[in-house]
């Protein structure tokens, strides 16, 4: 899945922007979202405490109204 977000990549803001974004979108803490691998590319992995990937992707394509399923 690809999240454009408008922080800037320095100092860690980009990270803290998409942990912040997936955390409200899914219903969890930020704590719960961490980076597997990419904290400094552009391609990041995820995991979610207490989520796996067919539960994450389903919150997070029932938080964005139209978006395909």
């Amino acid at each position: 899945m690809k999240i454009k977000i408008a922080a800037p990549a320095l100092e860690g803001k980009a990270n803290e922007a998409i942990r912040g974004f997936l955390a409200e979108r899914l219903g969890v803490s930020v704590r719960a979202v961490e980076f597997v691998s990419g904290e400094k590319s552009r391609d990041k992995v995820v995991a979610v405490e207490g989520l796996n990937g067919g539960e994450l992707r389903r919150r997070l394509l029932e938080s964005v109204p139209g978006a395909r399923r």
